[in-house]
């Protein structure tokens, strides 16, 4: 495979090499005679210029890395996305770096985050150890954390506190009195803070949470906490609070169909993240919002602060999701 050349522009326009560098490089001198020539040839041939070599010579590589452990799942896929969107948008070169889950994976993304000289890193919520953060502070790269927390970086982070706390109040005020909360194993920071901060709330209010979990923040971990849950069919639930939305999904079949309950009058269910699945007929989740766009915009925004003062302290940008009302519960505020 050839990509067209400057040479060969040149040689088409009847001008330097020197010439078609100067007209692709912003506020270099070129009369406009030649700047039309080289233009004309450049369409005709299809030109473009090696944006990668020219970030090696001028050691910015406008490259940013987005880390993350399953980049494909529920909210993060649309996080990622919206991320692509923005940075593509400010002038920069996404590079997903995928962590894996073994040993050699994760030394082969490492790897790829270095290598590729990124001028930025933005790690996402999940599980990417703390290494990869470690790894891009050493060589002097920005960092921004997405839902997670590490010393000495910039953070976008969701209000998980507040919306679970809001879960156990709209709950509670509906008459809801058997509660529980579906997590999942993987203990992310989002996860453990959205659980632990639904537990405080009931307890506040004299009543008791069960706890299910799955291996994962996922459809299958859905299934797994709703059957943890069934194990006493004296004592099931009557509102359970979940994690994330995939979780929801897979609970919320798993009692309708094995347990025979009914949503939301036998069993409330409220979910996190608001993805789109959440408005379907099968589901219609109440869930809490969280806005790709709005956190992918807020966390390029740090970026671009970190980029113009590396030196200032680390700041953080905090979202607060909103409580989305579908048929799943009912109750308001």
């Amino acid at each position: 495979m050839r990509f067209v050349s400057a040479e060969q522009v040149a040689r088409r326009a009847g001008v330097s090499r020197s010439a078609v560098s100067r007209t692709f490089t912003p506020g270099a001198s070129v009369s406009p005679a030649t700047r039309e020539k080289v233009m004309h040839a450049a369409q005709e041939l299809g030109y473009h210029v090696n944006d990668l070599a020219r970030g090696v010579l001028n050691n910015q590589s406008r490259l940013v890395g987005i880390v993350a452990t399953r980049p494909e799942v529920g909210f993060r896929a649309h996080l990622t996305a919206a991320l692509s969107k923005v940075l593509i948008k400010r002038g920069n070169v996404p590079i997903l770096i995928n962590t894996g889950q073994t040993e050699e994976e994760l030394v082969a993304a490492q790897k790829m985050l270095i290598g590729h000289r990124a001028e930025a890193t933005i790690i996402l919520s999940g599980s990417p150890p703390a290494s990869f953060f470690e790894l891009a502070r050493r060589n002097g790269q920005p960092v921004v954390m997405i839902g997670r927390s590490e010393p000495d970086a910039d953070h976008v982070r969701a209000g998980n506190s507040e919306a679970s706390q809001q879960a156990a109040l709209a709950f509670l005020a509906a008459g809801r009195r058997r509660f529980a909360f579906a997590g999942s194993h993987s203990a992310t920071p989002a996860i453990l803070e959205r659980e632990t901060a639904f537990v405080a709330a009931v307890e506040a209010a004299g009543f008791t949470v069960r706890v299910a979990r799955g291996r994962d923040s996922d459809y299958d971990s859905g299934v797994v906490a709703a059957r943890q849950l069934m194990a006493d069919r004296e004592d099931l639930p009557d509102a359970v609070f979940c994690a994330n939305d995939l979780i929801a999904f897979g609970l919320m079949d798993v009692m309708r169909l094995e347990a025979g309950l009914a949503v939301p009058d036998d069993l409330a269910v409220i979910g996190f993240d608001d993805v789109p699945e959440a408005a379907w007929l099968n589901y219609r989740l109440t869930t809490f919002r969280q806005d790709p766009d709005v956190m992918a915009r807020r966390a390029v925004e740090l970026l671009e602060r970190r980029l113009a003062n590396p030196d200032a302290e680390p700041d953080v940008e905090r979202v607060i999701p909103l409580i989305v009302y579908r048929d799943s519960f009912r109750g308001k505020m």
